[in-house]
């Protein structure tokens, strides 16, 4: 089946659409705002409601809003949050390596680090000794600084404050104001550097990925040696990434 004859089942798609309104921000809702909410008539969204409620995917709580139900709880753990992001990553980033010809790095804040979750070789041949798996910290990684970035207020305080300021070599931010001040250029830029502070001889740019309720849930890098990477083509870069990013779908 093509996509151009694929014509997707409206009540699933609205079904999944109620469920979305539901946030961490967002934990119930009566069926009027909900409608509201979603542009659906009252008939219509409490019709779904009631079949997301037969199926215990919704529940009704003891002032008669909706919220999660415990289904969604099951079925959720049954899926590896890793694994689901490399998945559905998988293709861009092979994409982005191809058309920007460096080693890509997908990776997300775990243990107040920088936890590798895939890597796409540069098809030029250079290996990067970073692997799927290890962690690496957030003040000298260009990943590590858009984790910082765009994280909560509350928790970038709490993330700054628990960071060894290792020098990993001459280049590398040792102390918390200076990151600060560079965290405001990143989220001015929408992207971040890593001009040899973590290894020697490496740089990498990395632009925030973002799910559909605008939360950061990771971050994607470039990374090629300083002799090749040129910082005249940071825009050129940028644009590649952001595109490859623009196509994966959280």
């Amino acid at each position: 089946m093509t996509n151009e004859t694929f014509i997707p089942n409206q009540s699933i798609v609205k079904a999944f659409t109620l469920l979305e309104a539901f946030t961490n921000d967002k934990k119930e809702w009566g069926v009027r705002e909900l409608a509201n909410k979603t542009g659906y008539n009252k008939s219509t969204t409490y019709r779904i409601l009631s079949t997301l409620v037969a199926l215990n995917a919704i529940q009704q709580n003891e002032n008669e809003k909706y919220i999660l139900g415990s289904k969604l709880f099951e079925l959720g753990n049954r899926v590896s949050l890793y694994e689901s992001l490399i998945y559905t990553a998988r293709d861009s980033l092979k994409k982005i390596a191809t058309d920007i010809e460096e080693t890509i790095l997908f990776a997300v804040l775990k243990k107040n680090q920088v936890f590798y979750i895939d890597k796409v070789e540069s098809p030029q041949g250079l290996k990067i000794s970073t692997s799927i798996g290890s962690f690496q910290p957030l003040h000298s990684t260009a990943i590590g600084k858009i984790l910082l970035t765009f994280s909560s207020e509350e928790k970038q305080e709490r993330l700054l404050k628990n960071i060894d300021y290792r020098a990993y070599t001459p280049h590398t931010i040792t102390n918390e104001i200076q990151l600060k001040n560079q965290l405001k250029e990143v989220l001015k830029n929408g992207y971040s550097l890593d001009l040899e502070e973590f290894e020697l001889g490496l740089i990498c740019i990395s632009l925030p990925v973002f799910n559909k309720n605008n939360e950061c849930i990771g971050a994607i890098s470039a990374s090629g040696p300083s002799s090749r990477f040129e910082l005249k083509k940071v825009n050129h870069y940028v644009s590649i990434i952001k595109k490859g990013i623009q196509e994966i779908i959280f």
